[in-house]
């Protein structure tokens, strides 16, 4: 929200230097973010009339004129200007005038004529890029007045950086409101008084939206010119308020946006057809907005429209088709309130973001249609003239916001405070804030004004408080703490455990965002509804993931792109399942997951330069479950999943629970994902591995291991894996350790089988094993594995 200080000192003018009231502002919650000066340095440049002008003998272009500058002798000055014409009153640059970019006005001939000064443009004192013509001053102004007095110049335009729920303070009125709550000020209100009405004319209203659109005013303002020029005084606040001064109508409804914090629009009454329709769009409805281009609406887009067709986008932007010209000689002036949820979203659809649907969506005052009609109307008439028409309402009383009573307690107040604020100090700000309040013994009921829509809860109330009272009033306390130990549960894991035990396996830890782009992820998961999200940041962040690998993957495209040749990739995150009986139909599971790519060692001589593969993945995966002390009980069985290399790829078990998958990422995929080479990921259910078997001290045996070597002979599609599981569920007695330590085939072993050879270490705690003992348990496993797996003992 831009504007002049001194604009807002015309209505509360606080004994503040400019800085002072920017500091205040700023503690009180409204955020200066810039001040700068309205006009660059110049000097030496004053008002002048222009007496006569004649053409210049030598140049069909230039003009010599006669200019009274407030000296005995006018100044004889050559000028290029269109415009210049005697009886101008115009800025003139006298001799020794300095002109921003340090430009100085010195004697001069052109084309043998003596020029004594010049006649200034905007442009050339760095008001605004108008290079078109000379500056037309009003017909009062004093001769010989120094320009920068004349016009105030003196003064800054302040940035004030709102957040969305001070829509309030959109307007040079709430920001005025504020600075005399913070000063303890009266503040000084243009007077506003209903305009007389001199037309019968009028234009019915239909609120065929009322949810939408509770309240809409409309007024017929006949026999305008709006081919007069707005005043200088308009036009400079809403120079300083960085908008460009456009028609007189136009410059109304800007001004009283600026200054009420109310948007508005005129539309031309010639150009309408019957009733005013506030409706909603139709499906597919075409509508040429004033910028010229078309759109295509959708059934959830409020609009004005007649009879025949849509006029503007309701809250956000005109139709070309309706729109004031200098042709037009009649208006029709609206003045509406909209629902924000009616507005918000819908202007970013179409690339917008205007003035009127940036409050609209935080909120306009619904108490503010009738002011600020009355006051447009009157401004309208003084610059433009005419007859003003009746006010027309339409409004569904039933839909407008009403009025909120919050309860505030005192000792609630003095607790998130940590201060005791007297109960007349807090009545006084809530009244001077415009809140009705009444002191109820344990606290205060406070009834909140309609132009307040972030005031909801006791907590805002107490914000309030604190904001006007003054944070720098509130003393500097540590709070007062006990030590206590959290309870935590030795079995329970936490994601750093798991990330810290990847970091030492070479890994970096990654955060990547919930939204991904919808066609990665179809790629990877395209039998998985996933949740798309009705206003994305982008299109490529329009879908909520349902695995953490879209994310970690584009990271690895990301690095490879800029030569990064060894990438390993951790993140613990949630996916988010669209599931009806999950909360908010939504299921967030936390997850756990990693990716590598590229080479398995950084560039060494002794290593060589060997890619990743899948035993690398698979062997991070194992250590993260051998860290939670229960590595035995899980198990990869070769599975396919739509994602991954149906080769390469295994599901993880616990028991017969699925908590995840490893393997190497499809290479159909590979390219489309922007991927360079062979990928490896896995992804583990979080809850499902973050409990661990708790460590249990007991006595080292001083009795001798026992080591016995099996070699057997199975099929060669039979896993080693299921073999050692299957040994260490047989039960044998004293079973410490358990190895393959040897894998052939070859001369001496039948085709299609394989030797394996296991080593299996025994011991007692409590005494040394006898022969038969190991024998028997011996005997056990082979007998096992012969049933099972059809093993014999190698020869």
């Amino acid at each position: 929200m831009k504007f002049s200080e001194q604009w807002l000192r015309t209505w509360v003018n606080p004994a503040l230097s400019s800085l002072e009231l920017s500091e205040q502002l700023s503690m009180a919650g409204l955020e200066v973010d810039s001040m700068e000066p309205v006009a660059e340095a110049f000097n030496n440049v004053v008002v002048g009339e222009v007496l006569e002008c004649w053409r210049h003998p030598e140049a069909d272009k230039l003009q010599v004129t006669k200019v009274a500058i407030g000296t005995d002798e006018p100044a004889i000055i050559v000028c290029g200007a269109p415009n210049c014409r005697a009886g101008l009153k115009v800025a003139v640059a006298t001799l020794g005038a300095v002109l921003p970019g340090d430009f100085k006005i010195k004697k001069a001939k052109l084309r043998g004529q003596e020029s004594n000064g010049m006649l200034c443009s905007n442009a050339e004192l760095g008001l605004n890029d108008d290079h078109d013509g000379i500056i037309e001053l009003p017909s009062d102004a004093p001769v010989g007045m120094d320009y920068r007095a004349y016009l105030q110049l003196d003064d800054c335009t302040m940035d004030v950086d709102l957040t969305p729920n001070r829509a309030d303070c959109l307007g040079v009125r709430g920001i005025a409101r504020e600075v005399g709550v913070l000063n303890g000020l009266a503040v000084t209100e243009p007077s506003i008084e209903p305009v007389a009405v001199t037309s019968s004319s009028e234009r019915a209203i239909q609120l065929l939206a009322p949810a939408a659109c509770p309240r809409y005013l409309g007024r017929v303002i006949e026999n305008v010119d709006c081919q007069a020029r707005s005043p200088m005084w308009l036009t400079e606040r809403l120079r300083r308020s960085g908008i460009r001064s456009i028609d007189p109508v136009v410059d109304v409804t800007n001004y009283v946006l600026l200054e009420l914090g109310h948007p508005m629009h005129a539309f031309d009454h010639d150009q309408l057809h019957g009733a005013i329709q506030v409706r909603m769009a139709t499906p597919s409805e075409k509508l040429t907005l004033l910028d010229g281009e078309q759109v295509t609406l959708q059934g959830d887009v409020l609009v004005i429209a007649d009879e025949h067709q849509a006029l503007a986008m309701a809250g956000i932007f005109g139709g070309e088709g309706s729109g004031v010209t200098a042709a037009t000689r009649t208006i029709f002036l609206e003045s509406a309130f909209f629902a924000p949820a009616a507005i918000t979203g819908r202007a970013r659809r179409f690339g917008l973001h205007t003035d009127a649907s940036h409050r609209y969506e935080r909120g306009v005052d619904p108490e503010l249609q009738r002011l600020a009609m009355e006051r447009a109307s009157a401004l309208i008439l003084e610059i433009c003239g005419g007859q003003a028409g009746p006010i027309v309402e339409a409004v569904a009383p039933e839909y407008l916001p009403q009025p909120k009573v919050v309860t505030l307690r005192a000792a609630r107040l003095a607790k998130v405070l940590g201060i005791q604020v007297s109960a007349q100090v807090v009545e006084d700000i809530f009244q001077r804030l415009g809140f009705n309040v009444e002191n109820t013994g344990s606290g205060w009921q406070v009834t909140v004004p309609t132009f307040r829509f972030d005031i909801a809860i006791e907590e805002d109330l107490i914000e309030e408080v604190a904001r006007i009272y003054g944070y720098h009033r509130i003393e500097a306390a540590a709070p007062a703490a006990q030590l206590r130990m959290i309870p935590r549960h030795e079995a329970q894991l936490s994601a750093s455990f798991f990330k810290r035990v990847l970091i030492d396996r070479g890994y970096q830890e990654a955060i990547t965002y919930s939204f991904v782009d919808p066609k990665h992820q179809a790629l990877l998961f395209d039998d998985t509804a996933a949740l798309t999200l009705p206003f994305p940041i982008s299109l490529e962040m329009s879908s909520m993931r349902v695995s953490l690998w879209p994310g970690l993957l584009s990271a690895v495209a990301y690095n490879q792109k800029r030569q990064q040749q060894s990438l390993s990739f951790c993140e613990t995150g949630l996916r988010f399942i669209p599931d009806h009986n999950a909360e908010n139909g939504v299921r967030q599971q936390p997850m756990l997951a990693g990716v590598r790519a590229g080479k398995a060692f950084a560039e060494h001589w002794q290593e060589g330069e060997r890619a990743v593969d899948f035993y690398d993945i698979k062997g991070d995966v194992e250590a993260l479950l051998a860290a939670t002390g229960e590595g035995h009980l899980y198990r990869f069985v070769a599975d396919q999943h739509p994602a991954l290399h149906p080769g390469q790829s295994a599901a993880i078990f616990r028991a017969d629970k699925r908590v995840g998958y490893v393997g190497a990422i499809h290479p159909q995929f590979e390219k489309r994902l922007g991927l360079n080479g062979r990928t490896f990921v896995f992804e583990l259910e979080f809850n499902a591995i973050a409990k661990r078997s708790v460590p249990r001290a007991q006595a080292i045996s001083k009795y001798p291991m026992i080591r016995r070597d099996l070699a057997i002979v199975v099929k060669q599609q039979i896993a080693a894996g299921e073999i050692i599981a299957a040994i260490e569920n047989v039960g044998v007695n004293h079973l410490v350790d358990l190895n393959l330590f040897d894998v052939y085939q070859g001369p001496g072993v039948a085709e299609g089988q394989r030797s394996l050879a296991l080593s299996l270490t025994l011991q007692r705690s409590d005494r040394t094993l006898e022969e038969q003992e190991i024998n028997a348990a011996i005997a056990a496993v082979v007998e096992m594995l012969a049933t099972e797996f059809g093993a014999t003992l190698r020869e």
